[in-house]
């Protein structure tokens, strides 16, 4: 195999995200709902003979060692493969919008690279070095749609049907790190314990999760064996693998029909983002992207750390009219969404100057899901 094109790296969505503790080492833990979207960058991948590794941008220049270069270096140097690649990026995923595009790109390298080098990993060998990666990395890498806990490394497979979404990232990006540091950010409760939820964790009562929490042990540090690694257990692969890989099998403190009803609260509008008041105070223009969803549809909220949002539409609002598949009026945008798969749903409004939004539709698993093996 000498080449592989129109490799997708499709964007997440955060149907909900709860901050429900802090790690000693200063990492935040989560619970949230991960779900893959059909709004997704493009890449291209050559073979080359002398194991040199370049990248080249079709559009904005991205930084200089970017994931897509950090991901094929790093399977290189795993695998002791003498093949390089030059990797072509077609950048259609927004910057700083809490998608996932970056870590996106990165997953989708390491699952091209395994083909295209000849590598045959299976999914369990990729994952610690896509955990090594950044917290999202796995995520994409392991191809279904999550309930994820710990910083994001661990994954509970669920099902989500194809739910139609609006999503609309304005112009401004904000920082991870201000996010994180702000004082604004409230904590949750587990959501075991806020949607009251009959899980059980060690053979004891939800409500003790909540104490597990607030102890010195985190959830990562009691459930996937990860104890103080810094950069999402960079400092342990072992012990991440055995995690990603207990935890994507089905060893989980909830039940499979606690994660089904779970999943149907977020799919209908459960839960809330709680980076999100903290990014409202450091960008007007989160807010008004917000508001602006809220009078269409009823309803908004934010993605990931970032300043993207999103709505989720009814049967009515699905259906309304197939006529136009972009947020605003632009033929071009309407053409290329079309071509993408979007769905194609009319808004009455263009999007204000330089914000970027498509109707999506949430994916069912990730197109590349069958190029490595579980």
């Amino acid at each position: 195999m000498l080449a592989l094109y129109d490799v997708p790296a499709p964007a997440k969505l955060n149907l909900f995200l709860h901050v429900v503790g802090k790690r000693p080492d200063g990492y935040h833990l989560l619970q949230s709902l991960f779900v893959l979207i059909d709004w997704a960058d493009t890449l291209h991948f050559e073979r080359r003979s002398d194991g040199a590794l370049h990248r080249h941008d079709q559009g904005d220049a991205l930084p200089p060692d970017d994931l897509c270069l950090r991901a094929a270096r790093a399977l290189q140097a795993a695998s002791g493969v003498s093949y390089g690649v030059d990797i072509h990026i077609e950048k259609r995923l927004p910057a700083g919008a809490g998608m996932g595009g970056g870590s996106s790109d990165a997953a989708s390298t390491l699952l091209a690279l395994n083909r295209l080098w000849g590598l045959n990993w299976p999914r369990s060998r990729l994952l610690p070095l896509a955990l090594n990666l950044g917290a999202d990395v796995p995520f994409f890498v392991g191809g279904r749609n999550a309930f994820v806990e710990g910083i994001g490394e661990i994954l509970h497979e669920v099902k989500v049907p194809v739910t139609p979404l609006a999503v609309v990232k304005p112009q401004v990006s904000i920082g991870t790190k201000e996010i994180f540091s702000s004082p604004l950010l409230q904590r949750s409760k587990s959501v075991a314990i806020v949607a009251g939820f009959p899980a059980v964790n060690g053979g004891h009562e939800a409500s003790n999760i909540d104490a597990a929490i607030d102890s010195s042990e985190s959830l990562a540090d009691t459930r996937s064996g990860i104890v103080n690694t810094g950069h999402a257990g960079a400092e342990n692969p072992g012990n991440a693998q055995k995690s990603i890989a207990a935890h994507t099998a089905g060893n989980t403190w909830m039940s499979e029909a606690t994660l089904e009803k779970l999943t149907e609260l977020a799919v209908s509008g459960w839960g809330r983002n709680d980076l999100q008041p903290p990014a409202e105070a450091a960008s007007q223009e989160v807010s008004e992207a917000l508001h602006w969803l809220q009078t269409r549809y009823g309803n908004s909220r934010m993605t990931g750390s970032g300043s993207a949002v999103f709505a989720i539409l009814s049967a009515s609002q699905q259906n309304a009219d197939d006529s136009n598949a972009s947020l605003g009026s632009n033929s071009k945008a309407t053409s290329e969404a079309k071509a993408n798969g979007s769905l194609n749903i009319s808004v009455p409004f263009d999007l204000p100057p330089k914000w970027a939004g498509r109707m999506c539709r949430s994916l069912d698993v990730h197109p590349l899901l069958g190029w490595a093996a579980d």
